[in-house]
């Protein structure tokens, strides 16, 4: 038996019964005896379970408070009964006295046993218990069906009996009648309501079921007895008496538990399946014993037994129709969740989960066959001075507006879909021009909208893509995201603007085509070069220094804007690889130079936020000391473009790579972040003056002027950079710049380009003798 609040009342309840029933009907005592510890047994049950009712209600409340009530009150009415019956039996030796006082007393039993049933079955479950709602077409031919199986077995063992008696009085005959149809009653609403429901009280209600099942048991033996004439009933079939009231008590003592567990629904379900057919099946069992027996059946029983058979008919085929229906419902309901998955839920349009997925079936055929194939990837430009200005529901209802002109600008072969807040993508498949298609959707967002009154002017900016236009797309996400980085750039170029996707375009969040190639390309190196520019003496044009730069050549990009690549390789954060590499390319090749050029210096750019990192003051070392590149010719440029994080730590390195030999200038002077503070903080040997200030005339001419007397005095060389025209060398000149970079004195280019021919003979490092003389700036 399974440990639980039920167990010990429930071990009670079963020995007591054992002890009345056993000591009863053994033998060992005399009749006399032997009825009254039958009758004792029957009235201390029933007193046991009246006080268990009415003490254990006041400590509940609700319909845990009722159904003690009203089954307090029918067990009081049987025991009344009980008690009258027994006295009449033992001591004035009136066997079986009916009807009389006793049958008021056991009658209010089914009176009082229905509400307290009732209300018990009826206590709310919480929130989280598994609820099943059945048909009620289907519950009400349930209840006929089990009320008519069920009066069958009662008429064939007790109920038909009983009438065939029948009684010496109409009223005789009526309390005769009782007691087999209130049970009958009783037992309906018991298994109907322990099959169909999902009570908290569920162990409760099954114990107290339990209980009037034996007394409706122990009834119908009685009122069959009565019907035969019998003189006496044996303390056996007065076990029904006993164990029932028993069992009131026991549940009468049980606190309700939820009944949430799984197994538990399932059960209940499978009961209500089967709720018909059981009683129907005893039926059957009833009627094959009764054609062995020889026993025909009567009329009652051939008319209620036809009755059933229709009722299961009937209810066959309502639950048919209901399972069709339940399957339609369910049909509809996966419908429409697959419309809400794919579908936007304020426009219509298709989400961005179904837009991905036909722009993979779409990019898998362009692969396949080669059809035409491009996105366009369009937000709305202020949009949320929209929403600022009008509110959100003005808003949303631009969105859907905004969301019919695109589907009606294309085609209707062609997947419009929204894809964020403001942001929607198009799908173009079969050919035509796409750039058409975008002007379309740009004319058809412009136009003013007009809600409440108010017109509302929006604008759209669009990026297109066209599959194979710029190598093979390798996914749908690739493929849109082009898309994306292409609008984004026309975002930064201004507003209402179409964009058509080239390489060259980082979508300034690091995650462009670019990106990915510049990140392949610094894995394994290839088509990453160093180009030189030449550094002069204004006075002769003599060269005393190279500028190293880095250029990248994609296999089939081409080759790609100095400018671009490096931004990109700032926002994905590999601008250390392309340090790092130029600045071992350009120790090689300076160790390398004789000649004519043999001590001059190269100049390499240097992150500031690298500035004072001990990795970054090894890697310098370790180049220089690797290719035997004598410490001086190296210059370490040091952008402006970016604060230092910590402008001590970062004088701290100068002075710490200055002391191995390393040289440094301040590059593109004048444009950063505090540039006399780093001037005077840090012991650079150059300035060179940006490109702003060389153009001559005005301010300018006033600024440079002070900046070279500031660096002359502090015994800083002055390098003016743009120089592209005699003119504006003459004047750097003449304001007491001495050293020039510009076009006008070389491009950049490949080192075999712009340097002379012998000083390109490739020499062992180890032969530049370290205080070989260079040339001062």
């Amino acid at each position: 038996m399974p440990r639980g609040p039920a167990s010990k009342p429930l071990l009670v309840a079963a020995a007591s019964v054992a002890v009345v029933v056993g000591l009863g009907g053994s033998g060992l005592l005399s009749p006399w005896w032997s009825q009254f510890v039958d009758d004792l047994g029957q009235f201390g049950a029933g007193l046991a379970a009246t006080l268990a009712c009415w003490l254990g209600a006041p400590r509940h409340t609700g319909a845990q408070r009722r159904w003690r009530l009203w089954m307090g009150a029918a067990a009081c009415g049987w025991t009344i009964g009980q008690f009258i019956w027994s006295f009449y039996q033992l001591f004035r030796d009136n066997a079986l006295p009916s009807p009389s006082l006793a049958d008021a007393g056991y009658l209010t039993l089914p009176v009082f046993a229905l509400p307290a049933v009732v209300s018990l079955a009826a206590a709310r479950p919480p929130a989280d218990a598994p609820r099943r709602r059945p048909g009620q077409l289907v519950m009400v031919l349930d209840g006929l069906i089990v009320v008519g199986a069920l009066f069958v077995l009662t008429w064939a063992t007790t109920l038909g009996s009983v009438a065939r008696a029948g009684a010496a009085t109409p009223f005789a005959y009526s309390v005769a009648i009782a007691y087999p149809v209130t049970d009958l009653v009783l037992t309906v609403i018991v298994i109907l309501l322990l099959a169909a429901s999902a009570p908290a009280g569920r162990g409760q209600l099954t114990i107290l079921g339990a209980g009037l099942l034996c007394l409706a048991f122990s009834d119908s033996v009685f009122a069959y007895l009565v019907s035969k004439g019998a003189d006496s009933m044996p303390p056996l079939a007065d076990a029904g008496f006993v164990a029932g009231m028993a069992l009131v008590a026991v549940a009468a003592l049980t606190p309700a538990r939820p009944d949430t567990a799984p197994p538990a629904a399932r059960h209940a379900r499978w009961a209500h399946l089967m709720l018909p057919y059981v009683p129907v099946a005893g039926t059957g069992v009833l009627l094959i014993v009764q054609l062995v027996r020889g026993i025909n059946m009567d009329g009652v029983e051939i008319a209620v037994e036809t009755a059933v058979i229709s009722l299961l008919i009937i209810r066959q085929a309502v639950t048919l129709i209901e399972n069709a229906m339940l399957l339609d419902r369910v049909s509809d309901s996966q419908a429409r969740l697959t419309y809400q998955a794919f579908h936007d839920a304020l426009t219509g349009l298709s989400n961005r989960v179904l837009f991905h997925d036909r722009l993979e079936h779409a990019l898998a055929l362009h692969h396949r066959d080669g059809r035409p194939l491009a996105v366009l990837f369009c937000d709305l430009d202020d949009f949320k001075a929209v929403n600022d200005r009008f509110g959100h529901h003005t808003g949303d209802r631009l969105l859907r507006h905004a969301a019919g002109r695109l589907r009606a600008a294309v085609r209707d072969s062609d997947t419009v879909a929204r894809v964020g807040g403001d942001e929607f993508a198009v799908l173009l498949e079969g050919g035509g021009d796409p750039g058409e298609t975008a002007e379309r959707i740009m004319d058809a967002i412009g136009r003013p909208f007009e809600f409440d009154g108010e017109s509302v002017s929006v604008g759209v900016s669009v990026g297109l893509v066209q599959a194979g236009e710029h190598g093979t797309v390798p996914s749908a996400d690739a493929l849109l995201r082009r898309a994306d980085a292409a609008m984004y750039a026309g975002k930064r170029q201004g507003k209402g603007t179409l964009v058509r996707y080239r390489v060259d375009l980082p979508d300034g969040r690091g995650s462009s085509d670019l990106a990915e190639a510049l990140a392949a390309t610094l894995r394994d190196g290839n088509g990453l070069d160093v180009h030189y520019q030449p550094i002069v003496r204004l006075a002769d044009a003599t060269v005393v220094a190279v500028e190293a730069l880095a250029r990248w050549t994609h296999p089939s990009l081409g080759p790609v804007p100095t400018d671009v690549f490096i931004a990109t390789a700032e926002e994905i954060g590999l601008i250390r690889l392309v340090d790092d590499f130029v600045l071992d390319r350009a120790c090689r090749d300076a160790a390398a130079f004789r000649g004519p050029w043999a001590g001059i210096a190269v100049h390499v750019n240097a992150s500031a936020a690298r500035l004072g990192r001990p990795e970054h003051e090894d890697t310098v070392r370790e180049a220089v000391l690797r290719h035997g590149l004598v410490p001086h010719r190296l210059v370490l440029e040091l952008t402006e473009t970016a604060p230092l994080p910590d402008l001590a730590e970062a004088a701290a390195a100068v002075h710490r790579l200055g002391r191995f030999g390393v040289r440094f200038a301040l590059d593109d002077f004048g444009t950063g972040y505090n540039a006399l503070a780093q001037l005077h903080a840090m012991p650079v040997d150059e300035v060179k003056l940006d490109r702003t200030f060389t153009v001559g005339g005005g301010r300018s001419e006033a600024i440079c002027r002070s900046i070279v007397q500031i660096c002359t005095g502090m015994g800083v060389a002055v390098v003016a950079e743009g120089v592209e025209t005699d003119e504006q060398a003459s004047a750097m000149a003449a304001l007491g710049c001495r050293f020039g970079q510009g076009h006008r004195f070389g491009a950049s280019g490949p080192l075999a380009a712009i340097a002379p021919a012998d000083a390109l003979d490739v020499v062992d490092a180890a032969t530049v003798r370290p205080d070989a003389p260079f040339p001062a700036l």
